[in-house]
């Protein structure tokens, strides 16, 4: 009676533990599009995109002496950001960069790394060793709303060999198909 007890009262601790962990998600998300309004581009500094998106997942070095923060809302999330300081400490741009038309610009051949560098931190890389290939995943929207799936699939030396995009199976409409 005790064990059955205790599994319960684990699996009730467990369950709410990942209704908060989705309630965080979903709040950070919520407040995206607040902290974007809030942000100019030409007068926003490094230091207001830091003080309203935080320390940031990954700083690459762009061109033109740019540094390209990018923060990810991978894997619960449908967005990755990458955000765009110019020499000068002003932001350039801030760009949401999982859609279609990004998609589009990953091509057979890329190296792993600079696909990364284009859509930011995957929210899953899945090994597969009979076939010798790693994919990666990436969770976006589909406009209107559809949730979906970007992979990457790559070789033994890091190359693109092909990409796909499919619902996403996670999702609450595709649930229980």
């Amino acid at each position: 009676m005790a064990f059955r007890v205790e599994f319960y009262l684990r699996a009730i601790l467990m369950l709410i533990k990942q209704a908060a962990a989705v309630l965080v998600m979903l709040a950070l998300a919520g407040c995206d599009p607040q902290r974007i309004s809030q942000l100019e581009e030409g007068v926003a500094t490094e230091d207001d995109v830091r003080s309203r998106f935080g320390r940031p997942d990954e700083v690459w070095d762009g061109p033109g002496g740019e540094r390209i923060l990018e923060y990810d809302r991978q894997p619960s999330g449908h967005q990755n950001y990458m955000i765009a300081i110019g020499p000068d400490g002003r932001m350039r741009s801030l760009r949401q960069v999982l859609h279609p038309a990004s998609f589009a610009k990953v091509l057979p051949g890329m190296p792993m790394e600079q696909v990364r560098r284009m859509l930011g931190r995957p929210m899953k890389k899945t090994p597969y060793a009979l076939k010798n290939e790693v994919a990666w995943d990436w969770r976006y929207l589909e406009p209107p709303n559809q949730s979906m799936v970007f992979t990457a699939w790559f070789d033994p030396e890091g190359r693109l060999l092909r990409t796909s995009s499919a619902p996403d199976p996670e999702a609450i409409e595709h649930r229980g198909r």
